[in-house]
C-alpha cells in the first residue's frame, strides 16, 4: 500500500474513533460498539447505492447504452420524471450486487430528518405519513427498511437505537459526523476502505472492552498467522466460534493475494470458497453478518445464533479448513451435552475445561484431507487434569497434531499466554 493511501486510512481511523467518543461518556463499550458500527454500515450501503445511482444516470444519458433515454422523445419535464422513475428500479441495483434501499433507509434522509425528530415528528415517506418519536427511532426505521427490502439481511441488523439511553441531539450529532467521513479515494475502492475501517473499529472496541472484548475479536496478527498456516484457497471454511468473522475476512484477503500471485482472477477464485460459521451471542452474530455484507461475501451462519456445544448449526459439515479462537478454559460447558456425543471419540473432555471439546469438535467436522488450527491456552499443552492428558495422547498417537506455535503474551485482551494448535 502506498504511503498516501496509508495516511488516508490513518486519518479516517482517527475521525471514526472520534465519532465513537461522542457516545463513550453515556454508553458502555458494548453498547456504543453496536451503535457506531451500525451507522457505519448504513453509511456504506447508502454510499454504494448513491454511486450506483450516478452510474445509472450516466447510462440513461449514454446513446451507446441499452438504458439510454433519448431526450428528443420527451419534454424536459417528462425526461426528468422518467429518469426519477428509472432511478427507483430495484433491478438496476441488485444486478450489480448493490443493496436496494427504500427512501427512509438512505443516509441523506437520516441527515435531513434527524433534527426534526429529536422531539418527535410526523414524516412523509413515499406519500405516507409515519410518526417518528426520536433520532433512535429514525435509525431503527432505516434499518428495518434495509432488512425488509434485502431478505439476506433479515435479522442481521441491530435495531435497538430507540432503546439507547442517550441524548438524542448527541445521536444526531453522530450521524452528521459520520456523514463528513469520506469513504472514497482515488486508488482505493469503497469496499476496501469500509473493510479496513470496520476491522480497525472492532479492534479498538475490543481494547476498550478489555477481556470481554476478546470474545468477539481476535487481533489481525494472530488471524493472519493462522490463515497463512493452513492456506484456505479453495473449499469449505468453518469457524465454530466465529466472533465477528475475522478468520473469514483474512481468508478472503489471502485468496486475493494468492490468486494474484498465480495470475488467477481473484473474483473467480473466491467463488470456490464456502463460508460456514457459528456464534452463540446474538449481537456478535449480527456483527459477523454485517462484516461479511460490507465485503460482499456469501456465508452460512446457520439458522440462528446458538451454542456450539449443544446446538450445532452445521451437523453434517465436513470442512476443508477450520480456524477458531474459542473461549479459553470454559467451565461447565457440557450442560446439555450427551455423554456419548460422537464428536468426542478421543475422550470425554472434563466439565471444568472446554479446550479439548473445541479441539475434538473441530476434528469431527474436518474433511479427510482438511487442515485446522486454533488458539488455546498454554495449559492445554501439559495439563493432565481428568481426561486431558489421555485425550492429548490419543491425538498424538493418531497423528493428528502437525505443529504447535508458542505466541508472545499481551496479544489478546486477556493476560493468559496462548499457543496455536495446528493439525
Amino acid at each position: 500500500m502506498k504511503q498516501a493511501e496509508q495516511q488516508f486510512l490513518k486519518e479516517l481511523e482517527g475521525k471514526l474513533w472520534n465519532a465513537a467518543d461522542k457516545l463513550r461518556s453515556t454508553l458502555d463499550a458494548a453498547q456504543y460498539k453496536h451503535a457506531v458500527l451500525g451507522l457505519i454500515f448504513v453509511k456504506y450501503v447508502s454510499d454504494a447505492f448513491k454511486l450506483r445511482q450516478e452510474e445509472i444516470k450516466a447510462d440513461l444519458a449514454n446513446p451507446e447504452h441499452e438504458y439510454y433515454l433519448d431526450p428528443t422523445d420527451f419534454s424536459e419535464e417528462e425526461l426528468a420524471e422518467e429518469i426519477a422513475i428509472e432511478l427507483e428500479q430495484r433491478d438496476f441495483y441488485t444486478e450489480k450486487n448493490v443493496f436496494w434501499l427504500p427512501t427512509e433507509s438512505r443516509w441523506q434522509f437520516l441527515q435531513d430528518n434527524g433534527p426534526r425528530v429529536i422531539g418527535g415528528a410526523d414524516l412523509e415517506i413515499d406519500g405516507k405519513v409515519k410518526k417518528i418519536t426520536s433520532v433512535g427511532h429514525l435509525i431503527d426505521n432505516a434499518l428495518e427498511g434495509i432488512e425488509r427490502d434485502n431478505p439476506k439481511l433479515k435479522g442481521v441488523l441491530n435495531k435497538s437505537y430507540a432503546a439507547l439511553k442517550i441524548d438524542q441531539a448527541k445521536l444526531n450529532e453522530l450521524i452528521n459526523l459520520i456523514a463528513t467521513i469520506p469513504f472514497d479515494h482515488a486508488s482505493l475502492n469503497s469496499k476496501d476502505i469500509l473493510g479496513h475501517v470496520y476491522e480497525y473499529m472492532l479492534g479498538q472496541f475490543a481494547l476498550a472492552e478489555g477481556k470481554k472484548g476478546g470474545q468477539f475479536y481476535t487481533p489481525a496478527s494472530i488471524v493472519s498467522l493462522i490463515v497463512e498456516m493452513i492456506e484456505p484457497f479453495e473449499g469449505r471454511v468453518y469457524d465454530p466460534a466465529m466472533g465477528s468473522g475475522g478468520f473469514f475476512v483474512q481468508s478472503d484477503k489471502f485468496i486475493e493475494r494468492r490468486a494474484n500471485q498465480k495470475e488467477i482472477d481473484p473474483l473467480t477464485q473466491k467463488q470456490k470458497i464456502s463460508i460456514y460459521g457459528q456464534e452463540y451471542n446474538h449481537t456478535t452474530w449480527q456483527l459477523a453478518a454485517m462484516n461479511m455484507a460490507i465485503r460482499g461475501l456469501d456465508y452460512d451462519f446457520g439458522k440462528e445464533p446458538a451454542s456450539t456445544y449443544t446446538n450445532v448449526q452445521h451437523p453434517d459439515l465436513r470442512a476443508d479448513f477450520i480456524m477458531a479462537n474459542p473461549p479459553f478454559n470454559m467451565k461447565e460447558w457440557n450442560t446439555g451435552v450427551d455423554d456419548n456425543d460422537p464428536r468426542f471419540k478421543y475422550g470425554q473432555p472434563p466439565a471444568g475445561n472446554a479446550n479439548f471439546a473445541w479441539v475434538q469438535h473441530m476434528l469431527h467436522h474436518l474433511s479427510a484431507d482438511g487442515s485446522q488450527a486454533l488458539l488455546l491456552a498454554n495449559g492445554s499443552m501439559s495439563s493432565t487434569t481428568n481426561t486431558e492428558g489421555t485425550i492429548r495422547q490419543a491425538l498424538i498417537e493418531n497423528d493428528l497434531i502437525e505443529c504447535m506455535v508458542a505466541l508472545p503474551g499481551q496479544l489478546l485482551p486477556t493476560p493468559r499466554s496462548q499457543r496455536v494448535f495446528g493439525s
